[in-house]
């Protein structure tokens, strides 16, 4: 086992030319975040959010095309996630307005500062259609919560049948609502068995797999049929496997305005990573070399160190991906 440490230094896999850049499509929700007032907004705020709605706006700041299939409401809050989309560019498939109310997460905060939520959620999902499509991904209730999970599966299983699309999932779980430990693992290794990248976070591991080690968790998913498996664990950086290589990257260091959205940055700045054309190649054809990892993780840090450095799920533009 090579042990192998991927600091940012390794140079990045920001930029890229318009051909290159992968044609997306996102399966999971859009919801809003009802959050409460403040002296700035006293009657609380209401901002868009949604771990794959996070990940499509991600994907459409860089340049890819991106699409999501999410359930939303033609109403006011619908039309608050639309115009949010719009402004980086992301596209609702078909049938994506077709809800009865937009999804709704309501935080509340303690005395701490900690939030906890109180979900209203449309859980169907619009069947998307993969023509033309080169990264499929997917992550948090949408892909576990029926009936939307039914839909994700057979996505993902078409995807696998035919061939040529890079999927991705990351777990990003919501213990509150994705129901009991045991059969949310199953629905998640499920997804595993069927994705060739796989992002989690530690506190998600720990949820899923109480008692595993980082690398025990990391080992499964390989197991399971994961390329690459990454866990990120906030400012300690991230651990990851691909075949038999064990790399960490670090984080890069940062200033914290808050957390909001960065795994899903992370998420979001993998994906732009491998899915450059011969990595995308690579991973779909069981390649043993992993020469990209390296950069593809120091991409994927540093698209999530742009997004804690503000406020809110705001993740990177190409020149900031860059860097200086």
């Amino acid at each position: 086992m090579n042990h192998h440490d991927a600091s940012t230094d390794v140079g990045t896999l920001g930029a890229r030319e318009a051909g290159d850049l992968a044609s997306a499509l996102v399966l999971g929700e859009a919801l809003v975040d009802l959050l409460p007032g403040d002296a700035d907004s006293p009657d609380g705020r209401a901002l868009p959010g949604g771990s794959p709605m996070n990940v499509a706006v991600g994907l459409a700041r860089l340049g890819h095309s991106a699409k999501l299939a999410a359930r939303l409401a033609d109403d006011e809050l619908g039309r608050l996630v639309l115009d949010h989309l719009e402004a980086s560019g992301v596209t609702l498939v078909d049938g994506a307005l077709d809800g009865q109310r937009t999804s709704t997460a309501k935080a509340t905060l303690d005395e701490h500062g900690s939030a906890s939520y109180e979900f209203d959620l449309d859980f169907s999902l619009p069947t998307p259609d993969l023509a033309g499509i080169e990264v499929l991904h997917t992550g948090s209730i949408g892909a576990v919560v029926e009936p939307g999970a039914a839909v994700v599966r057979v996505a993902f299983s078409d995807a696998r049948a035919r061939g040529g699309i890079l999927t991705s999932y990351d777990p990003n779980v919501r213990a509150a609502i994705m129901g009991e430990r045991d059969s949310v693992r199953d629905r998640v290794e499920a997804l595993i068995a069927l994705s060739h990248v796989v992002k989690l976070s530690d506190e998600d591991a720990e949820w899923l797999y109480p008692g595993f080690t980082p690398a025990e968790v990391l080992q499964r998913f390989v197991e399971l049929g994961a390329r690459l498996a990454v866990m990120t664990r906030g400012g300690d950086g991230a651990l990851a496997r691909a075949g038999e290589r064990e790399l960490t990257v670090q984080a890069p260091p940062v200033r914290v305005a808050d957390t909001v959205g960065a795994g899903d940055a992370f998420m979001s700045g993998l994906l732009h990573a491998v899915s450059a054309p011969s990595i995308r190649n690579s991973l779909l054809v069981d390649d043993p070399d992993l020469s990209w990892v390296d950069a593809a993780l120091a991409t994927a840090a540093r698209s999530a160190a742009v997004t804690v450095a503000r406020a809110g799920a705001n993740p990177p533009w190409p020149e900031e991906l860059a860097g200086d």
